[in-house]
């Protein structure tokens, strides 16, 4: 099979860690990590136990853990929760009380992470999956999406890499290769939603009789997530900055233009440099120092990044 090829800046790029990939002073723990990203996935999965998987776990996970652990933006404050929790190598597995309390973005960060620890270019996707809810509905979602030298950039999810976990999602496909139809990008899930190949509110935290998360206003979101993601600023899935929707949650007629804009760069194939270039000079799009965060259970504050 001929080797798939990455530009030299984007393979650099997507190596070096970022200000909220770096484990920093505690990279000295990285050292017993293996090379292989496939054994990588399931120490990253092992580390951490998502929010609502406490059932699942038979596990009654703590309020405050419950409450704060997800708040840590940070890389190097998640690894310090999990080894003052228990000081074991990261190679040992945790039982459910020792790991932190994350969602999917904490799982698809620190399996970035450990990608670019190894060599290999990795990044955070934001966008909706149709294998964590009802049928015909697609739940936001952060997974990773690493480059393979064979085939390109391929998504792996590691919150599936416990195959218990996969199991209860009946995810039937390897979580180091995520189908394209399981899993959009938030591009292209708005693509499809202008399109009107697909209904917005089959897009959001959760189906609309649950609540108001879900419609054009929070694929929008994510589109702008996705684009700072893909520029390395991984923030927060309820960090929010920039043109989004009115108190009504109705988008602004000049927002759609915008948003067309950067589905058309994050969508497909994505181009390095266009990514770069909207984002840098796109004010409406692109992360200011100080976002409002929509935390869950904390509720709504503003966060200055460092």
């Amino acid at each position: 099979m001929p080797c798939a090829r990455l530009a030299r800046d984007t393979a650099a790029f997507y190596t070096v860690q970022s200000t909220f990939s770096d484990p920093g002073d505690l990279s000295r723990l990285y050292s017993g990590l293996p090379d292989d990203p496939r054994q990588l996935i399931r120490i990253a999965r092992d580390l951490l136990i998502h929010r609502l998987e406490g059932g699942l776990f038979r596990h009654t996970v703590p309020q405050e853990r419950l409450h704060n652990d997800a708040e840590t933006r940070y890389l190097d404050d998640i690894v310090r929760i999990v080894i003052e929790r228990n000081g074991s190598p990261l190679t040992q597995r945790r039982g459910a009380g020792d790991r932190f309390v994350g969602v999917c973005r904490d799982f698809a960060l620190l399996y970035c992470s450990f990608l670019r620890h190894i060599g290999v270019p990795a990044r955070l996707r934001y966008g909706f999956a149709d294998y964590l809810g009802p049928d015909g509905f697609h739940a936001d979602h952060a997974v990773t999406e690493y480059w393979d030298r064979e085939r390109g950039w391929l998504l792996a999810d590691p919150q599936l890499a416990d195959p218990v976990v996969a199991d209860a999602w009946r995810a039937d496909f390897d979580p180091m290769d995520v189908p394209r139809d399981r899993f959009l990008v938030a591009g292209r899930a708005w693509q499809a939603i202008r399109a009107g190949d697909a209904a917005p509110e089959a897009f959001g935290l959760h189906p609309p009789e649950e609540g108001p998360m879900f419609g054009e206003w929070f694929v929008a979101h994510c589109v702008r997530v996705d684009l700072a993601a893909l520029n390395k600023v991984e923030t927060l899935l309820w960090d929010t900055w920039g043109a989004g929707a009115d108190d009504g949650g109705k988008l602004a007629d000049t927002a759609y233009e915008l948003y067309d804009r950067a589905a058309r760069v994050t969508s497909g194939d994505v181009p390095f440099d266009a990514a770069r270039k909207l984002f840098a000079e796109e004010g409406r799009l692109r992360t200011p120092k100080t976002v409002l965060s929509l935390a869950p259970f904390n509720g709504p504050r503003e966060v200055t990044l460092r």
